[in-house]
């Protein structure tokens, strides 16, 4: 039986102002106070971290921020610093997500830089991977997503503890209606876990939770979730409507 307490995360990427996002977190609350053994996170945009984090305080939801820089301070328009997403209630931040990757210039080496300034503030990072259609029909899928991981985690040190979540999300699956089978899921979580296994440990891979992520929805979670190594999912337009995500919370039921 597995220690790994199922993920069910909401990227809301660029969606709702802080108003939308706290009526919606308020619906949310409700449909999902009874959900036990699986964990609930959402991630407003900035703007709406810290009224999203009063809204659910005394709730069984934790608050994720979308993005972070890895340094403390400094003239650094229009960026948002570690302390400042555990000021506004975060424990966890998404690092690495395709969209940051594409639009936005992200790296491997940018990634590492912010994963190990998220893990010095006792932020828990959701260090996302994934390969592009092209890289998959070349079948360069694991050469893509090896590179991505060890660079991502260069030097980064955990002393044994799984203080990290790994999102895998193939690019061409993300908001694209397109879909991973399970076995394509299963097959690459367990590529993931076998490579942190090499690098950290049987223990430390044995506890770490991968997700799955790429248009993700009720149709198809409980799929996913019956794989051994899929401990949950990153959900990106599904998440926004708070009786869907409902759905995906109870994928079990």
């Amino acid at each position: 039986m597995s220690q790994r307490i199922p993920l069910i995360a909401g990227n809301w990427k660029m969606h709702k102002t802080g108003t939308q996002a706290v009526e919606a977190v308020h619906q949310l609350k409700h449909l999902v106070a009874s959900a036990a053994n699986v964990e609930i996170m959402v991630a407003p945009p900035f703007t709406a971290l810290f009224q999203v984090g009063n809204a659910l305080k005394n709730s069984n939801i934790t608050l994720g921020a979308q993005n972070l820089y890895w340094e403390p301070q400094g003239a650094f328009t229009g960026e948002i610093s570690a302390e400042m997403l555990m000021d506004a209630g975060c424990r966890y931040v998404i690092i690495g997500h395709s969209e940051r990757r594409q639009y936005f210039g992200e790296t491997d080496e940018t990634v590492n830089k912010k994963i190990k300034a998220a893990l010095a503030a006792q932020l828990i990072p959701v260090f996302c991977v994934g390969e592009l259609e092209s890289e998959r029909d070349a079948e360069n899928t694991f050469s893509v997503l090896d590179k991505q991981i060890r660079d991502g985690l260069n030097n980064v040190g955990f002393n044994g503890k799984p203080h990290i979540v790994i999102a895998y999300e193939p690019v061409w699956a993300i908001g694209t209606g397109k879909s991973a089978t399970r076995e394509q899921a299963q097959e690459v979580h367990l590529f993931i876990r076998e490579l942190l296994k090499k690098q950290y440990g049987h223990e430390f891979s044995s506890l770490v939770r991968i997700l799955y992520g790429g248009s993700v929805n009720p149709g198809n979670i409980k799929s996913l979730m019956e794989m051994p190594d899929v401990d949950g999912a990153l959900v990106g337009g599904a998440s926004l409507v708070p009786e869907t995500f409902g759905k995906l919370v109870f994928y079990n039921d």
